[in-house]
């Protein structure tokens, strides 16, 4: 069998996502980089394959498939040994992705991608408070999602969760996760750092926490 090809960069959150659904597959694949800083995703090569010139992209059996959440639905759906990581319990589904496409919209969107094109693309030096406090709402929002369980969409790890700890653990270079405030975002981001294969994500996350690191910035009212 040809393996799957994954198109990415570690530091980036989606594509963690994905390399942590991999890992829970233990699914073997061929990891292509593809450096967006140099915008090797404008290559005519890889406009082709992806038109919309993100990361992650999946190249399987032929196929061509983008969006992080897209593609660890497929690879579920595909190559999972049981449906437990993306149930088809029709209601246990709807869970799942409402909270992926919460962290679509809300939390990559609109908390992390529009402060990190600001710090690291556009290279700002100020920037207002609103992105500060849009970071906060998520985490207030996970929180009130994580009241009475032990994972983002149930009491069992989904993909949800895959994609909702790549991206918090980028927000956190640019505001921290109290635990006496967060408490349980901060036990559910301990208990996703257990998994055997976490390093999938750390190692990006701490990339992506080193580069903005490097981009010292204030924020201004």
């Amino acid at each position: 069998m040809v393996k799957p090809i994954l198109y990415g960069i570690d530091a980036s959150p989606p594509v963690r996502a994905v390399k942590l659904t991999l890992a829970a597959l233990q699914l073997p694949y061929d990891y292509k980089i593809v450096n967006v800083l140099n915008k090797e995703q404008h290559s005519e090569e890889y406009l082709k394959k992806n038109p919309q010139h993100t990361v992650p992209l999946l190249e399987d059996a032929g196929a061509n498939i983008a969006d992080s959440h897209a593609i660890m639905a497929y690879l579920v759906s595909k190559y999972g040994k049981d449906d437990s990581l993306y149930p088809k319990d029709l209601v246990k589904r709807a869970l799942v992705d409402q909270r992926m496409y919460f962290e679509s919209g809300v939390v990559f969107a609109n908390a992390l991608r529009s402060l990190t094109k600001l710090v690291l693309f556009l290279g700002k030096t100020e920037v207002p408070q609103e992105r500060i406090d849009a970071i906060t709402e998520v985490y207030d929002f996970v929180e009130a999602f994580l009241k009475d369980q032990t994972y983002i969409a149930g009491n069992q790890l989904t993909i949800a969760d895959f994609s909702l700890i790549s991206s918090i653990s980028s927000l956190v270079a640019y505001v921290p996760v109290e635990a006496t405030k967060y408490p349980k975002l901060s036990a559910w981001i301990k208990r996703l750092e257990q998994l055997p294969y976490y390093a999938e994500n750390s190692t990006g996350a701490q990339q992506f926490g080193a580069a903005i690191k490097s981009k010292p910035f204030k924020v201004v009212a």
